[in-house]
């Protein structure tokens, strides 16, 4: 059995063996650490790591991640990805989301999103010659307005980091400097990890499939699948059992955690919803990261939403945040929490759709409004998640009304990327974040309970609480009434990281 030097669990030592075998037959042996050239036509082959909350599923990626690094793989991260090679043997380690990518950053796993493979950067070949130093894959270069004080610091940011567009920010470069434009990823790649998999939908799993022979997802199946999923079922049910393995056990380290001990509860068939709360309730009165609260902290909002399940309920609470925090009906503050509905842009502006897209402004994207660009229609915005998250882009933003209302627009460009408000969230919307605190509106969830809908076997409001509660990483808030605290103060953005470098995106209404 081939172990890494950390001791696993014997679910985890037989998912290990599990993936070892796979990439085995892939001509990569984690025991000797030692890789063949990849076959001209290589088999296809698919397996899936399944658990719940706290069972381990992201310490044996990371492990496994480490192991193949070890053994020669190249990693590749989205932003460049060198030089191709014969005998070169790759991996990525990919998200749905930014969210969830920088979740799997914060434990040195180098992720990137779906997206950043499917679309691949086009650098200008004077600063490829960058990039190529940085990888170790050529000379430190001479490069024409660069010092030498500017590419030692581009080095020293590559070595904390290993982000190319990061390093070249420090150098003094903006995006446009280096980056021509973005294409479709036509040369597959090795080994694909992807976490968080139960909110890939077919398409996507099938995107993944014609571009890694050897792909390994990584799932929780207590979530909720995607909405438009095909019975309701998540794209790992598709596979034979035998391309599964489960993770049962709950380590160590998340054993004392009270918010996964409510997780966990849920699977209990005789827990109904007033036992779940009462056990919330003796979680509260025993540790104080449970909080059964008596209204929604209008604070928290601006950078945690408040989880709901039902759009009415979302559409009500932002508009109270944004009335708690004196917000004008025509125009946003500062600071104000945005999240990206996705690019309105024609095809013949796709360049600059993927210019966007690869900055992070993807559909699901946190952001936080950081006041209007230089252009009308334009806003600077900080990308929650992004390795550069400061970027300044045509901008449509939509407030929702209650009812029927159409929504009103504070400001607009004629296309852009599109925005709702983001004080409140869908728990579906939610799936792949976390953050350090999290408020539940346990009203909504109540409210599914009456229902009675069952999804793939759960009961919905089960797999409704599971999702919310579990994006909690230090502290959980259930709300238990429609109420909402006055702000502490005003609205701020000195909580966010400053590029070096700032970034504008100029897609120009033409």
């Amino acid at each position: 059995m081939s172990l890494p030097a950390l001791t696993l669990s014997d679910d985890q030592a037989d998912a290990w063996d599990a993936v070892s075998d796979l990439l085995g037959a892939a001509g990569i042996d984690l025991l000797e650490g030692s890789t063949l050239p990849p076959k001209d036509d290589p088999d296809s082959s698919t397996l899936a790591i399944l658990g719940k909350a706290g069972s381990g599923k992201t310490l044996l990626l990371a492990e496994l991640y480490r192991a193949l690094q070890n053994a020669g793989v190249d990693v590749v991260s989205g932003d460049w990805e060198g030089r191709k090679r014969r005998d070169r043997r790759t991996l990525a380690i990919l998200a749905p989301t930014n969210k969830a990518a920088s979740v799997l950053r914060t434990r040195g796993v180098p992720a990137t999103t779906i997206h950043r493979i499917l679309y691949t950067p086009v650098y200008d070949p004077e600063y490829e010659k960058i990039a190529e130093w940085l990888a170790g894959q050529g000379d430190k270069p001479e490069i024409e307005g660069l010092t030498d004080v500017a590419l030692d610091r581009a080095y020293d940011s590559f070595q904390k980091n290993t982000s190319v567009p990061a390093a070249l920010a420090a150098a003094g470069l903006r995006g446009s400097d280096f980056i021509t434009g973005w294409k479709r990823r036509e040369d597959p790649l090795d080994i694909g990890f992807v976490d968080e998999s139960s909110m890939l939908d077919a398409k996507q799993f099938e995107d993944l499939q014609d571009i890694f022979p050897t792909l390994v997802l990584f799932g929780d199946p207590a979530q909720l699948p995607p909405v438009k999923a095909e019975g309701g079922k998540m794209v790992f049910d598709t596979l034979p059992e035998s391309r599964q393995r489960v993770l049962s056990r709950v380590h160590r380290q998340t054993a004392d955690n009270p918010i996964l001990d409510l997780a966990h509860a849920l699977a209990d068939p005789a827990v109904d919803f007033y036992a779940f709360e009462k056990l919330v309730a003796e979680a509260a009165e025993k540790d104080d990261r449970v909080v059964m609260a008596q209204r929604v902290e209008s604070d928290l909002m601006a950078r945690s939403p408040c989880l709901v399940w039902r759009n009415a309920t979302r559409i009500k609470l932002i508009h109270a945040f944004r009335n708690a925090f004196g917000a004008p009906p025509d125009e946003l503050l500062e600071g104000e929490p945005l999240i990206c509905d996705g690019i309105e842009l024609p095809m013949k502006h796709r360049k600059k759709r993927l210019d966007l897209e690869a900055r992070g402004l993807i559909k699901g994207a946190q952001v936080i409004y950081l006041g209007p660009g230089r252009k009308p229609g334009f806003s600077r915005l900080h990308v929650m998640g992004a390795e550069d998250p400061q970027v300044s882009a045509a901008s449509i933003v939509k407030i929702e009304l209650e009812g029927d209302e159409e929504p009103f627009i504070p400001f607009a460009a004629r296309m852009g990327a599109t925005f709702l408000h983001g004080a409140a969230v869908t728990i579906h919307k939610a799936q792949g974040s976390q953050w350090d605190t999290v408020q539940v509106f346990a009203p909504d969830i109540y409210a599914a309970s009456r229902m009675g809908r069952v999804e793939a076997g759960q009961p919905l409001w089960k797999r409704l609480a599971y999702v919310a509660i579990t994006r909690a990483e230090n502290r959980l808030c259930w709300v238990v009434r429609n109420r909402l605290a006055r702000p502490s103060g005003l609205l701020s953005t000195d909580d966010l990281r400053a590029p070096s470098v700032p970034l504008e995106l100029t897609v120009e209404e033409t």
